[in-house]
């Protein structure tokens, strides 16, 4: 590892510029070229996911990524959102407003956060256009849905939508060979009142047609108090699938609503010290007229989403394949919160003069932000196959259109002069963009024998961005006039040989990304936001034996203008960024496997990940607030701080997975380790979260009718039992930290998410 950090000079000078340039004029001469899909995933499982020739999507060669099927997401599904499923996978954390992953949950890859994941259902773009990230809790038990999913870590190969900058989550619904009759219900109870119901199917019609429908309800009282969710989601899908054939109609969508739990804590709070209650939400404090603290108690987040897609794979020859969708998206809702002591003019209001004749500028409000939006667009490729070549020649174009509003729904000031009408509109914004993009890319198969594999790949996107913000800001109520055009040239290439279990890699990507809205609407006076360009380099090595499996992924990200987390949120919970010129991430991602025992009634495997990174801004100026020593504003003073550690990235992170299965009662022990991560910028150790370890247990055992004579067709009975946090760790896994310099010195005013303790959660899954 040091001399990886060492080697790093290179890319940190004027070298950097020579390296990148050498690379682009060695792309050009496998320009053309794209990789094959298939390699085995050493972490969870060696999953084989078969999928039709139509289907199948073109990926990089490479061990950085993890392919996990239906049936494995199932084993901890208790009604945690998707992220919290997937924590085995290297480099990944997660983290929930609620602490428990029911309602609001994030995370992150590399250190990447979720805006800068690109997610697909389908290929159809899941990230929502303008806040480029996709809200979990508008669709509770996706992974029901799911027939596999496949998380590349890095740029990785094209996809529709904005840039992978951390990683990119590629998730199928269709079904991937022919379809069968297949009944499910499901239903677990928990701590905290947890409960997720469940009932699927999957009907075979005739004449080559089929079915498929999904409803789920999720509802949890939250680890936090007050941090409720109420969720539902559903799909569904008529289709007709041949060998040369496939044409579905499908739905999806969900409905949430959550009381919020954004505002996270103290230090003392979010890890339990002197005598602190853990579960303690500040959300919709207030002081009631008889001056004792009180809650709103509608101071929730309301939203509901539907997708709708036409997709169509169609035969042209034999080596031609046609693959087109059609997509809508619908979303709209609200979020009701009280404001305590909120001045007038945030609200474009006047203050006025009381009896006494003080001038009266605050008061207590209830406020409504309003969204409602329209997505669709349409997608269309075509796949060409030669016996040594793999190719594929597509693009995608859709429009997003945005409204954006807000209310006031109560003055708490009885005396308030001036008269205002029901519910009174303070600011009213729209958003509108414009996304294109066309792309080429191919697999030359160089050697292609059944041992032996040379394979070269290329990749060129261009895409193209035009993005408009009218109206009024609902943060400072100025106008918001907002018309950016972002012309974007996305190439990648690289290399992959493997020969009896051996494979090698190496892959460059160029990827860049325009900013959200919220760069825009949430930007200060200094940082105008500016598209973002990332370099990425993988270099890997994987080995993959009948008894074990062992791999090593080199990677090195160099960015231009990469808008970082400061760790400062919006009232409303969203993360702050800023653009920063020079900075890098860089690390080793190492993952193995054995089966130490595989018998007919016994089977016992170990799987882990390691990685360890150093991520870093190479020259960081931000701008803090001046105070006194009692704490008055004196000014707003740009500081230098030179080399600093990227926020919420933390240098270690560490799973593994324990599986013991002996006759058919299955048990697995999932182990994460999380370092240190810094709240900010600054490098404060008073703002940074805690290292961690998190344990979960999972206990199954299924009853197969089919065993027993007398039950010849009978339904399987799965009961399983999940204890998460089986230690009791007392943890934090996310917060954020307002820096200031009071009396000439840097102060911290930090804040966490604590996360739950030990919670259990039980049930049953019925299949026939």
């Amino acid at each position: 590892m040091n001399k990886l950090i060492d080697k790093s000079a290179v890319f940190l000078s004027g070298g950097r510029k020579a390296f990148r340039l050498s690379v682009l004029c060695g792309m050009c001469t496998i320009a053309s070229v794209n990789a094959q899909t298939s390699v085995e995933d050493s972490i969870l499982n060696q999953f084989q996911i078969k999928e039709i020739a139509v289907n199948a999507p073109l990926q990089q060669p490479t061990g950085n990524h993890v392919q996990v099927k239906a049936d494995q997401l199932a084993v901890s599904n208790t009604g945690q959102n998707l992220p919290y499923l997937l924590q085995m996978t290297p480099s990944l954390i997660t983290t929930s407003d609620d602490g428990l992953g029911v309602g609001y949950t994030y995370f992150r890859v590399r250190g990447s956060d979720h805006t800068r994941i690109n997610m697909t259902v389908d290929d159809v773009p899941l990230n929502d256009s303008e806040s480029q990230t996709v809200f979990w809790v508008n669709m509770t038990d996706m992974a029901s849905s799911l027939t596999s999913l496949d998380v590349q870590r890095g740029v990785g190969t094209s996809k529709n939508g904005s840039s992978a900058f951390g990683a990119s989550v590629n998730m199928q619904t269709m079904p991937v060979e022919p379809v069968t009759n297949h009944f499910e219900l499901a239903f677990n109870g928990g701590m905290y009142n947890t409960f997720r119901e469940m009932v699927s199917a999957q009907i075979a019609l005739p004449n080559s047609f089929y079915a498929k429908g999904r409803f789920s309800k999720v509802n949890s009282d939250g680890f936090l108090y007050r941090a409720a969710s109420d969720l539902y989601s559903y799909s569904g899908a008529v289709g007709y699938m041949t060998r040369d054939t496939r044409l579905e109609l499908s739905l999806l969508g969900g409905k949430e609503r959550t009381y919020m739990a954004w505002d996270g804590v103290s230090y003392d709070v979010a890890y339990g010290l002197n005598g602190a209650d853990r579960r303690y939400n500040p959300a919709g404090a207030y002081v009631d007229d008889e001056g004792n603290e009180a809650y709103y108690k509608n101071q929730t987040d309301n939203y509901a989403q539907q997708h709708a897609r036409l997709h169509l794979t169609q035969r042209l020859t034999d080596r031609l394949w046609l693959n087109a969708a059609l997509h809508y998206t619908h979303g709209s809702g609200y979020y009701e919160q009280y404001k305590a002591g909120k001045k007038f003019s945030a609200f474009g209001l006047p203050s006025y003069v009381d009896s006494n004749g003080n001038e009266v500028k605050r008061s207590d409000f209830v406020r409504l932000k309003n969204l409602g939006n329209h997505f669709y667009g349409g997608i269309l490729s075509l796949r060409w196959l030669t016996d040594n070549v793999e190719s594929r020649f597509g693009g995608a174009v859709s429009n997003y259109q945005g409204q954006h509003w807000g209310n006031i729904t109560y003055i708490r000031d009885s005396l308030y002069p001036h008269p205002l009408p029901l519910d009174y509109e303070y600011y009213r914004s729209t958003g509108d963009k414009l996304d294109a993009n066309v792309y080429a890319k191919a697999n030359w198969h160089i050697i292609n024998r059944q041992q032996e594999k040379l394979t070269l790949y290329g990749d060129l996107q261009y895409r193209y961005v035009d993005y408009r913000i009218d109206g009024i800001n609902d943060e400072d109520l100025q106008p918001i006039p907002v018309h950016e055009r972002f012309h974007f040239f996305n190439p990648k290439a690289g290399c992959s040989y493997s020969n009896r279990g051996h494979q090698t890699w190496f892959n460059f990507a160029i990827a860049n990304r325009e900013p959200s809205r919220k760069n825009y609407t949430e930007a200060g006076v200094h940082d105008i936001p500016r598209p973002e360009r990332l370099y990425d380099y993988e270099l890997g090595y994987l080995y993959t034996h009948r008894i074990f499996s062992l791999g090593a992924n080199l990677y090195f990200m160099d960015y231009d203008n990469q808008l970082v987390l400061t760790g400062k949120y919006s009232d409303t919970g969203a993360f702050l960024t800023r653009n920063v010129k020079d900075s890098y991430r860089m690390g080793i991602e190492l993952t193995g496997g054995v089966m130490m025992v595989n018998t007919a009634n016994v089977r016992f495997r170990w799987d882990g990940n390691l990685t360890l990174s150093r991520n870093r801004i190479l020259n960081y100026t931000d701008w803090f607030d001046v105070y006194d020593s009692n704490w008055d504003w004196q000014d707003n003073v740009e500081r230098n701080l030179g080399e600093v550690t990227i926020a919420f990235s933390p240098s270690v992170t560490f799973g593994s997975f324990f599986d013991l299965n002996v006759y058919g009662v299955d048990m697995n022990i999932q182990t994460i380790v999380v370092s240190k991560q810094y709240l900010d910028n600054t490098m404060n150790e008073d703002a940074a979260i805690k290292p961690y370890t998190v344990t979960n247990l999972n206990l199954q055992y299924c009853f197969d009718g089919k065993r027993f004579k007398a039950l010849e067709k009978g339904p399987a009975v799965t009961l399983r039992c999940q204890v998460n946090n089986l230690f009791d760790s007392k943890y934090a896994s996310n917060g954020g930290n307002y820096a200031s310099i009071v009396a000439g010195q840097f102060t911290a005013s930090p804040w966490y998410y604590a996360q739950a303790g030990i919670n259990v959660h039980a049930g049953f899954i019925v299949s026939w």
